[in-house]
């Protein structure tokens, strides 16, 4: 599943000519065959309860991805290696500066009630998505989308469409963008891009507690704070064929509570374990244990209107903050080895990284400069009160979250405390309507595996006052105009050095500290065979047999 860091991912106009008609299993690299396959197995696996409702471009927590993308297929998913493969698409080709698409539906695709999913389809749930009277969490991703500006008024008409949208015929979908984004073929792998069938529109958010997809699952049920069901669809055509008769998503307070019913033979799949079990998960006789790469860097947001991290003050406590903490020894103590202290915004396992970026330092352990950061801030404005960083308490965060207000305590002799919420569903609600007026525990994975996903969604001026995934409402023209460059370039290391460039207006600014690229550590019963792990760290469930 690790890909080498200066493996290039063509993107562009060569991704988008060469890949018509490609076939592929996008996890079949990283299985275990299996020997005697349960056709009739149900599949349990680890969840917590999904902050919205099932729709796609509402979709924004890890719980609700999880399920969505058993039950979806959109034009194009990725190979664990983070290589494009297209799904319903038969093929994506832009004109040459990459400012209009022409996308090719494979012929016969359709939902798992009977209905044709066609480009009319797809037109259809990308302006529900980006249309502001919808209020979509995943609505910024189609800004690029020639029209959306006329879609941003929260109480115009839902119904109303994407200009830049133009269907050719039932198969063909021709995309016109409002500025030449060279990575849009990756960007459409993002769950909001899924296309949704017609009954979604009659009663939205009833669909949504019962959603009706294209993929390789179909609904179940779903009992809130116990457990999802999904079960497999016999009709499903598709490269995702499930191994198993359906998967049970069930919901656990604990990761710990989740790793000893998975030790008792009550749970098949864990896809995080606890901090408490990583010095000897590996060696547990009861499990079968994984330790993986993956796409996901953990990071430490400091919204922009929090008080004292304003203007110049602001900038120096953020860095002042930064060097109080000494993620090498986190690393090794709390996470035994598991996470990696961070470079950048992205990822190892993504084209970009970088451990050279200028400004870098910024994130190294340095008591002495974060001290004198913090004195120059209080000549500006003295500080008062207390450093709080919000997590949920069904996470993995407690051990991690103590150890840096511990760490900030000890160098700047402030008084910095943990925000405790029962549950990450409390948590993500609170922080998805501003409601959370202190640091917070966070991070970036995006659903497709280039370095403008991280950079854009997490940091955009688009994506902020609740449009997007950028909820620290981080705003920096410079930062936008270098990015905006940067999807002006077909050629991928032309793009790369722009996305690094913007990169280091965030190191300066620092909406959020990168703490640690997190591996996959995860873990099953002794009963499944074929585990695999897909581009995003998690599990493949529907490649699991039992």
């Amino acid at each position: 599943m690790l890909r080498k860091l200066n493996r290039v991912i063509a993107i562009g106009l060569v991704v988008a000519t060469s890949l018509a008609g490609c076939s592929y299993s996008p996890d079949m690299d990283t299985s275990q065959s299996s020997q005697s396959p349960q056709a009739g197995a149900i599949i349990r696996a680890n969840n917590v309860e999904p902050v919205s409702d099932l729709i796609p471009s509402k979709v924004t927590d890890t719980a609700g991805w999880k399920v969505v993308t058993q039950l979806f297929d959109g034009l194009v998913t990725f190979s664990p290696q983070g290589d494009l493969v297209y799904a319903n698409a038969q093929s994506i080709v832009p004109n040459q500066d990459a400012t209009t698409f022409t996308i090719k539906l494979k012929k016969g695709l359709k939902f798992s009630n009977g209905e044709q999913n066609t480009a009319s389809t797809y037109a259809r749930a990308w302006s529900f998505a980006a249309n502001a009277a919808n209020g979509q969490t995943g609505g910024a991703l189609f800004s690029i989308i020639d029209g959306y500006d006329k879609l941003q008024n929260p109480h115009g008409s839902p119904d109303a469409l994407l200009q830049g949208l133009t269907v050719v015929d039932d198969q063909t979908l021709q995309v016109r963008l409002s500025a030449p984004d060279s990575s849009f073929v990756y960007k459409v792998g993002d769950v909001s891009f899924l296309p949704l069938p017609s009954v979604a529109y009659e009663d939205m958010k009833a669909y949504g507690r019962k959603p009706i997809g294209n993929g390789p699952y179909k609904f179940e049920s779903w009992t809130p704070n116990q457990s999802i069901r999904l079960q497999k669809d016999p009709n499903y055509q598709g490269a995702r064929k499930a191994s198993n008769a359906g998967i049970t998503f069930v919901d656990y307070q604990s990761l710990d509570s989740a790793y000893a019913d998975l030790e008792a033979g009550n749970l098949d799949v864990l896809d995080a374990v606890p901090v408490s079990s990583l010095a000897t998960y590996r060696d547990d006789k009861l499990i079968q244990a994984f330790s993986k790469p993956s796409p996901s860097c953990k990071s430490l947001t400091i919204p922009s209107k929090l008080a004292h991290f304003k203007g110049d003050e602001g900038t120096l406590r953020r860095a002042a903050i930064s060097h109080s903490i000494n993620c090498r020894e986190i690393s090794q103590k709390v996470f035994r080895n598991t996470v990696i202290p961070a470079t950048d915004f992205a990822a190892p396992t993504i084209a970009g990284y970088s451990q050279d970026l200028k400004g870098t330092q910024v994130l190294d352990y340095n008591q002495r400069e974060a001290r004198q950061l913090w004195k120059q801030a209080d000549t500006i404005s003295a500080w008062s009160g207390s450093f709080e960083i919000a997590y949920s308490a069904d996470g993995t965060d407690k051990e991690w979250v103590d150890a840096l207000t511990h760490s900030i305590h000890e160098t700047l002799g402030i008084h910095a405390t943990s925000n405790v919420f029962p549950t990450g569903k409390e948590f993500k609600t609170a922080i998805n309507q501003r409601q959370i007026h202190s640091a917070f525990s966070s991070g970036h994975q995006s659903d497709y595996p280039h370095l403008e996903g991280y950079l854009v969604e997490g940091y955009s001026s688009a994506a902020a006052d609740g449009k997007g995934l950028n909820y620290g409402d981080y705003k920096n023209p410079a930062f936008d105009q270098i990015i905006a460059q940067a999807a002006q370039q077909t050629q991928q290391a032309q793009s790369l050095g722009y996305y690094q460039q913007a990169e280091q207006v965030l190191l300066h600014d620092l909406p959020a500290i990168p703490l640690w690229y997190i591996k996959t550590s995860a873990a099953t019963s002794k009963h499944v065979t074929d585990v695999a792990f897909n581009y995003m760290g998690l599990p493949s469930y529907y490649h699991i047999r039992k």
